[in-house]
């Protein structure tokens, strides 16, 4: 597990930031069984690992992407399985990442499943193209 391997690293120094990538999966069945297990398993294991990196105030935050334009989502998009105008493109989320890490008050996010968009629009980030993604809640999924 890669954030096992990258705990080992920051622990000693005290700093870093892991992040999980989840989805709405773990709260809501979507897709299939295993897919849902996966993503409330990534939740869990944020809410946990958030436990025992707090003394070395190690953050750890499970964050949710939108649609995000991959090569597969475009691929589908192009038979009509998805509309686009409302997606984000990989560079988006990185961006979302980066905001936090470098919130001063990210220590009391630790533990936290957080939906990318919304982590945006409070600090501003946007996307390549300049726009913003909603920040969709379990009730639009």
């Amino acid at each position: 597990m890669s954030s096992a391997h990258a705990a080992r690293m920051m622990t000693p120094r005290q700093r870093g930031l892991i992040i999980n990538i989840s989805f709405w999966a773990a709260q809501r069945h979507l897709g299939n069984t295993i897919y849902g297990i996966a993503k409330a398993a990534t939740d869990k294991m944020t809410s946990d690992m958030a436990v025992e990196l707090k003394p070395f105030d190690i953050p750890v935050i499970s964050l949710y992407p939108g649609l995000v334009r991959t090569e597969s989502v475009l691929a589908a998009a192009k038979s009509g399985m998805f509309d686009l105008s409302t997606s984000e493109s990989p560079v988006f989320i990185g961006r979302v990442i980066d905001a936090l890490f470098h919130d001063p008050n990210l220590m009391a996010r630790t533990g936290q499943v957080l939906v990318a968009a919304a982590v945006a629009k409070e600090f501003g980030v946007v996307d390549i193209d300049g726009g913003s993604p909603p920040a969709l809640t379990l009730g639009d999924i």
